[in-house]
């Protein structure tokens, strides 16, 4: 089932998350809708305040297309292919950023037709806790790592918006406001 994206100017995505309690049928479903809602939207990311719920949950499926050739994950210290473990589907991660700043454009399903260059580190340290139970503690690289810093930034109610450097602020900022003025028309 689709799900409705929240766009910027909603409060939800504002909010920093609750840690998700028990895992049932109910969030796994929950977690099916968003993948699909993503696929939809042509996102290779979703955080569950996107689609209006304040939990730390996250899907992530970087298409083949988008992984450098021969890109590895080292998953509980086993290097494996990127492709191999999508789509991810974790709840309650801790990350570790980590390595040398890199700038790249980000966009956001939440925050339609703006993208701007935000530099985050270029490696991430990461503990997530699948559905089944099953712990991955993963050590990436690329675009992995950048959508996990993207995603989870969701979780604390950050937006990649408040992570651009002042200059580009000034040049998103009337996009921005547009975005807020068509988020208010909608309510």
């Amino acid at each position: 089932m689709l799900l409705s994206i929240r766009q910027y100017g909603d409060p939800v995505l504002r909010t920093p998350c609750a840690p998700v309690e028990k895992v049932d049928l109910e969030l796994n479903t929950l977690a099916v809708n968003m993948l699909e809602t993503m696929y939809a939207a042509e996102g290779i990311g979703l955080a569950a305040p996107q689609v209006g719920l304040g939990l730390q949950l996250v899907v992530i499926d970087i298409p083949a297309e988008e992984v450098n050739e021969g890109e590895c994950v080292t998953v509980n210290g086993e290097e494996k292919p990127v492709r191999s473990i999508m789509p991810l589907v974790f709840i309650n991660p801790k990350l570790e950023p980590y390595g040398e700043q890199e700038l790249c454009t980000e966009g956001c399903l939440s925050v339609r037709g703006v993208r701007s260059k935000v530099s985050r580190p270029n490696r991430v340290k990461a503990t997530l806790h699948k559905l089944d139970g099953k712990v991955l503690e993963i050590d990436c690289g690329g675009l992995l790592a950048r959508c996990l810093q993207h995603e989870c930034d969701h979780l604390s109610g950050l937006l990649f918006t408040d992570k651009v450097s002042s200059a580009a602020k000034v040049t998103i900022t009337k996009r921005l406001k547009n975005l807020l003025h068509l988020s208010s028309d909608a309510h």
